[in-house]
Formats: structure tokens, sequence, C-alpha cells
């Protein structure tokens, strides 16, 4: 996969690294955006793991969640072989 190479092979990785996020060009300094891994939107992304498309996420803390590289990369694996 080529986008497996700019990945860690290990960690985890937040939402907005998985489903992209515009960035803030008006911010000081500006925040550039991030590219879409898989590019839906985020109410998708979790109505997808309520029905067991996408991984479950690991809870950091009570407000943050985050998902393993290694499943993510599997997941882009399974919908590349379809």
């Amino acid at each position: 996969m080529a986008f497996a190479t700019t990945l860690p092979a290990t960690g985890f990785l937040r939402l907005y690294q998985i489903v992209g996020d515009p960035g803030k060009p008006e911010a000081k300094p500006p925040i550039p955006p991030t590219p879409a891994i898989i590019p839906v939107s985020k109410s998708h992304w979790w109505e997808g793991i309520k029905q067991g498309i996408f991984p479950k996420g690991v809870k950091l803390s009570a407000r943050c969640t985050a998902w393993r590289v290694e499943d993510i990369v599997q997941l882009v694996e399974r919908f590349s072989a379809k």
C-alpha cells in the first residue's frame, strides 16, 4: 500500500487523521489540511462503527478515542480487495 509508508507501523490515529480535516488557513499560525485515508464524513464513520463496517476505537480518556494503525491498514486493504 502506498499510504502505509506514510503511517507508523504501530500506534494510534485520531478521527481527523482517518477521515481528513480541512484545516484552518485563517488561524494564527495556519493549520494545514489533513488528507483523508478513508474519505467519509464523521457521522458516516460513527454509523459504520455501529454497523460493524469500521473498527471500534480505543478510549484513551473520557473524551479521546483513537484507532490502531494496524486496524486502519487492514480496513483499507479489505476495501481495496473488493
